[in-house]
C-alpha cells in the first residue's frame, strides 16, 4: 500500500493511521454511503462521484496546507475502518473559524462505540499539538463540529478536550460548535 507523502503513519495501540490512496476508494464508498455513517454529515448517503471529490480532497489538504485526514486502519487486521482528521473548509459559519482547522472523524457502523474514534482523534490531536503550534509554540486551537443529536460524538469531543463553544446554524440546520484551545486539556487514549 503506498502512502502520500505528506500524511505520517500515526501508530496506536489498536489502530493505524495513514494518508489517503486510490486504493481506499471502495473502502470509502462504503463508509460514505453507509445511512447510518451519514444521518449526522450531510443527512444522505454519499454519491460515488461525492466520495471520489472527497478522496482527492483529502490529498489536497496535506499538499496544500500541510495538515488532513488520514485512513483509518485496524493494526491487526489492516481493515479500514473510518477516517479522521483536520481540515480548513472555509465553513461559513457565526462565529467565524477562519484559519483554525476542524477536526473532523468517522467509522464504519460496525466499530462504533469500542472507543476507536477517541483513539484515533487523540492521535490527530497529539500530532496537532507539536506539528502545528502557534510561532509561540503553543498547540493552535481547534474545532468541530456536531449535529445535536450525534451524543456519540459529543462524548468523544469532550473526552478530547473540547468545550462547546456555542450553537450555530450551518446549512440550515442547528449545529453544535466545539472548541479545544489548548493541549493541556488532557487527550484520552481510549
Amino acid at each position: 500500500m503506498m502512502e502520500h507523502a505528506n500524511a505520517p503513519t500515526l501508530i496506536t495501540d489498536r489502530l493505524m493511521l495513514s494518508g489517503h490512496t486510490t486504493a481506499d476508494f471502495d473502502a470509502c464508498l462504503r463508509l460514505w454511503s453507509d445511512p447510518l455513517v451519514t444521518r449526522f454529515i450531510g443527512g444522505r448517503p454519499s454519491t460515488r462521484e461525492e466520495v471520489w471529490s472527497r478522496l482527492l480532497r483529502y490529498a489536497g489538504l496535506w499538499a496544500l496546507l500541510g495538515f488532513g485526514y488520514w485512513a483509518i486502519r485496524e493494526r491487526s487486521t489492516s481493515a479500514f475502518v473510518g477516517e479522521v482528521g483536520l481540515a480548513d473548509f472555509h465553513r461559513d459559519l457565526t462565529p467565524g473559524m477562519k484559519g483554525v482547522p476542524e477536526a473532523g472523524w468517522v467509522l464504519l457502523p460496525s466499530v462504533h462505540g469500542q472507543g476507536l474514534a477517541t483513539e484515533a482523534l487523540s492521535a490527530v490531536l497529539r500530532w496537532s499539538d507539536t506539528h502545528l503550534a502557534t510561532p509561540e509554540g503553543a498547540a493552535k486551537p481547534t474545532f468541530c463540529l456536531i449535529h445535536p443529536d450525534n451524543l456519540a460524538s459529543v462524548r468523544v469531543a469532550r473526552k478530547c478536550g473540547y468545550h462547546l463553544r456555542s450553537q450555530v446554524t450551518y446549512r440550515d440546520q442547528p449545529t453544535l460548535l466545539f472548541e479545544r484551545t489548548t493541549a493541556s486539556n488532557a487527550v484520552s487514549s481510549a
